[in-house]
This record gives C-alpha cells, sequence and structure tokens, in this order.
C-alpha cells in the first residue's frame, strides 16, 4: 500500500499521545519488573539466574517475535493489533496473580504479557513512522518516553501496591489498568493512500478471473435453456394444433442438452478452480521467496549487518542493569536509610530525558544520528565497567541516571534504521533487528544471574556486560568510518526516501 505523504501534525499529534499512553500502560510492569524481582526471590525460593528469566522474557518475547508482529500489523493495521494486544497484557497480568511457581510465570508474564507489549510496540512505531517524515525523530521520541515514565512510576507504584495489597493484589490491579490499552488503539485510525479506491470496487477486482468465467458460463446455459423453452411455447402458440408426442420428444431433447452442458460446465469449473490453486499456491511460494531475497539484499548493506550485530551484544550487555539495580543495591548491603528513591526509578525518569534530548538531536540536519548512536554505545559500556566499583547509594544512582540517559538510544533506534534502510523497508528490517535485540534481551538478565549464583558477586557480571556494548559500539563505529566508500568502487543507489550517511552503500 502506499501511503498519503505524512502529514507531519493534525491528527498525527493524536496518534503520538495515544502511542505514548499505550507504551506507559503496557511497558510500566514489565521495564520495572526489578521491584517484582525481589519478590519473587523470596516467594519461590528459585536461583537468580532462573528466576530472571521471568523479566527477560516479558521483555524479550515480544522483540523475538517482531517479524511475526511485523506481519501481523502489516496484515491486519495498527488498529486491531493494538486492540487484540491490550487483551493479551492485561490478560497475563491477571494471571501472574495465580501462578503457583516460577514455571507458570514464565507462561503467563513472560510469553503472554512479553508477546503482547512487542506487538504495541510494533504498532505504534509503524503507524507514527506513517504519520510523521521532517518531525519523525521528535515524534518517535515522545512516544518512546512513554516506555520510561511508565518504567518510573510502575517502580514506586508497584512496591506501594505489593505492601497495602501483597504480590498478587499488585498485579491484578496493575492488569487491571492496562485495559485502558483498548482505548488507545481504537483511536489509531490508519492513513489511507489517496488515490485509494473504494471498497467495492477492491472487492471486485480482487475476485479471481476464474469466476467469471464460471459466472458467464453458467449464465450461458440459463440462456440456452430459456431460448429453447420459449422458442418451443411460440411455435406452439403459432399452431394451435396440440402434438403431445412431439411435446414429450422435445422435452426429452431440451432436457439430455441441459444435463450434457451442465457436466461439461462442472467439470471446466474443477479443472479451473485446480489451476487456480496451483498457481495461488505458486504466488504465495514466490512471496516467500522474495521476502528471503529482500532479507539478503538488507544484509548486503554494511551499516545494516553492523546494527545487526550491535543491537544484539547492546542488549545482552546493557539490559541487566534495568531488571538487577535493586538486587545490586541489596547486595552491597547498602542501608534503607540512604535509600532515598528506587534506583529503577532513576533509570525510568533519565531514560525518558533521554529518548526526549536523543529524539529531538536527531531532527537537526548537522547531526548524525549514525555517530550520535555509536557514541551512546560507547558511553553505556564504560557506566557498565564502573559499577562493580560502586559501593555506596550516591554512586549507584548517579550510574542509574547515566545508564538511564543513554538507554533512550531506543528513541533514535527506529530513525537510524529507516533512515538506512528506508520508509517502504522499515517494517521487514526493524522486525529483523527487533528479533535479535529480543535474543540479547532474554539472554542478558539470566547470564548475569548465573554469574552471580556461579561467584556470588557481580562485578565479573558486569565486565561481561560493559565488554558487550563496548564491542558492539566498536563494530558499528567500524562499518560507518568515511574510508570505506574511498575503498569501494560501486556505486550504490538507495531509495528516494533513503538518507545516506556516506556509509549506507552495499558492501
Amino acid at each position: 500500500m502506499v501511503f498519503q505523504k505524512p502529514p507531519d501534525g493534525g491528527w498525527g499529534w493524536v496518534i503520538v499521545i495515544v502511542s505514548f499512553f499505550t507504551q506507559f500502560l503496557c511497558y510500566g510492569s514489565p521495564l520495572a519488573v526489578g521491584v517484582l524481582y525481589l519478590e519473587w526471590l523470596d516467594a519461590f525460593g528459585e536461583g537468580k539466574g532462573k528466576t530472571a528469566w521471568v523479566g527477560s522474557l516479558a521483555n524479550g518475547i515480544g522483540l523475538l517475535a517482531s517479524p511475526v508482529c511485523s506481519i501481523c500489523v502489516s496484515a491486519f493495521g495498527a488498529r486491531p493489533v493494538a486492540i487484540f494486544s491490550g487483551f493479551m497484557v492485561a490478560g497475563g497480568l491477571m494471571m501472574s496473580s495465580f501462578a503457583p511457581n516460577i514455571y507458570f510465570l514464565y507462561l503467563s508474564y513472560g510469553i503472554v504479557v512479553g508477546l503482547g507489549c512487542g506487538l504495541l510496540y510494533t504498532a505504534t512505531v509503524t503507524i507514527t513512522c506513517q504519520y510523521f517524515d521532517k518531525r519523525r525523530g521528535l515524534a518517535l521520541g515522545l512516544i518512546s518516553t512513554g516506555s520510561s515514565v511508565g518504567l518510573f512510576i510502575y517502580a514506586a507504584l508497584q512496591r506501594e501496591l505489593i505492601e497495602l495489597y501483597g504480590l498478587d493484589g499488585c498485579l491484578l490491579i496493575v492488569g487491571a489498568l492496562s485495559l485502558n490499552i483498548l482505548a488507545c488503539g481504537s483511536l489509531m485510525r490508519p492513513l489511507e493512500s489517496s488515490d485509494s479506491p473504494s471498497p467495492e470496487k477492491t472487492r471486485i477486482d480482487k475476485v479471481p478471473d476464474q469466476y467469471f468465467v464460471y459466472h458467464e458460463k453458467e449464465k450461458t446455459v440459463e440462456e440456452n435453456i430459456s431460448i429453447l423453452e420459449k422458442g418451443y411455447i411460440d411455435e406452439k402458440c403459432t399452431n394451435n394444433v396440440p402434438d403431445y408426442k412431439q411435446d414429450n420428444i422435445l422435452n426429452k431433447n431440451v432436457l439430455s442438452s441441459i444435463s450434457v452442458n451442465e457436466k461439461d460446465t462442472y467439470k471446466k469449473k474443477v479443472v479451473e478452480q485446480t489451476n487456480f490453486c496451483k498457481q495461488l499456491a505458486k504466488r504465495k511460494w514466490q512471496l516467500y521467496l522474495n521476502y528471503w531475497e529482500e532479507t539478503v539484499v538488507l544484509f548486503k548493506n554494511r551499516v545494516f549487518s553492523a546494527l545487526f550485530f550491535a543491537i544484539l551484544l547492546f542488549d545482552i550487555g546493557g539490559f541487566p542493569p534495568s531488571l538487577l539495580m535493586e538486587d545490586i543495591a541489596r547486595s552491597a548491603n547498602i542501608s534503607e536509610e540512604d535509600y532515598h528513591m528506587p534506583l529503577v526509578s532513576i533509570i525510568g525518569i533519565m531514560t525518558a530525558i533521554g529518548k526526549l534530548i536523543l529524539g529531538i538531536l536527531a531532527d537537526f540536519k548537522w547531526v548524525n544520528t549514525l555517530y550520535l548512536y555509536v557514541l551512546t554505545l560507547l558511553m553505556m559500556g564504560a557506566a557498565l565497567l564502573a559499577i562493580p566499583f560502586a559501593r555506596s547509594y550516591f554512586t549507584l544512582a548517579v550510574l542509574s541516571g547515566i545508564l538511564g540517559f543513554l538507554t533512550g538510544n531506543w528513541s533514535i533506534f527506529p530513525y537510524v534504521t529507516t533512515k538506512t534502510v528506508g520508509i517502504e523497508k522499515l517494517t521487514h528490517a526493524y522486525g529483523i533487528l527487533m528479533f535479535f535485540a529480543g535474543l540479547g534481551n532474554s539472554l542478558g538478565p539470566p547470564i548475569v544471574g548465573w554469574f552471580y549464583d556461579w561467584t556470588q558477586e557481580y562485578d565479573t557480571a558486569f565486565y561481561f556486560s560493559g565488554f558487550c556494548v563496548l564491542l558492539g559500539g566498536f563494530l558499528l563505529l567500524l562499518a560507518a568510518l568515511p574510508c570505506w566508500n574511498a575503498c569501494t568502487n560501486q556505486s550504490s543507489k538507495l531509495p528516494p526516501n533513503t538518507y545516506s550517511y556516506k556509509v549506507a552503500s552495499s558492501a
């Protein structure tokens, strides 16, 4: 479908508002799962690595299913997907309140809630990119702050609800709040193409030509029958001589000719329907092949391939702090008197600020968003390496704020992807990248938890996390160096909407 020119305003601002609240409601609890993580450790008595799977699945499974989420949004549209996903998130949270063991939480909280969040994220990002072009960075920054504000509020809210109503009551109330996603999803009006045909015409155009062949042949048989009958009646009226013998013979001849014609028509229908099914199967197979061919073409783009490795390593190393920072503070024996604000809340509010500021910076023409994204990766890697040296609440709070601000690079990642591959390939490319981001989200916290179970301290785990993020940043920086363009003699033709970093040509 070819969409209208993005209006960069109008109803687009309504889309921004409802997308903000959609991400606020769906990601609030999964991102603030660090508060629930401590309760689950005490309730089920499992190891840190095994318990960390709940939060990592909730934040990773939706990204792992990004290709499927992209297909759903492309096939059904953002509005139906958002409404359906709202039921999934609310239902999964409410089911989690009845969890008898940690394995039940893997399904209810990890898979059901996580998949619903993935569908909602893809729907909000896709429809926002359709409504905005010149202000896309600002729009994406605004909607992505919804999840960060949700993290900030839900961290304190869930802690308060646990104290008042217990863990089960907290999950029930949070699940009920998530039902407001249905109202937000209903306002996601699709942006149709300006020259789109009317629904009636579209339906007629989609009807196979073979159907009209069948209809015409059936009509021909009926017309032949009516002509024969009419001719016989006229002849009978003219002669005014009843001839029962001749009447019987004529009726038999007409019926026999009708029977033969119907059998021939039926056989032709069967043959043509079989051919139509074969052609349909070939068409679907060709679409499948085209999908993989387009995927191969995407990976021939040097910047896209580097983004693939960078996002995987970034999520393996960069996601665990938001899940485990509360337990890190408890392991460092920080007293309750020094604990002025939950560290997860600090991460959340600084992530919101980071998303907004980085999103605004991405709209300036003099800012290269690719290099800006690389800078955030390198700084985050250095901050992760500093966590083992933090032994006070103040130091952990400062590091939490830095990590939260740099995690705001999520707001410019769709922007970088769009400018690298073009708006036409955004859904395809973004789905692939989010799949591996989900893989990193799913593996990161359990790996850090296993490091703790093995060494009984977090130092080694965060050395590993910092190394992963730094490696991803350096790989992306290497792919972005302008010298690659001087070394290659090929002139790459980019799509009209594709922005060149002077490094985005095919390798």
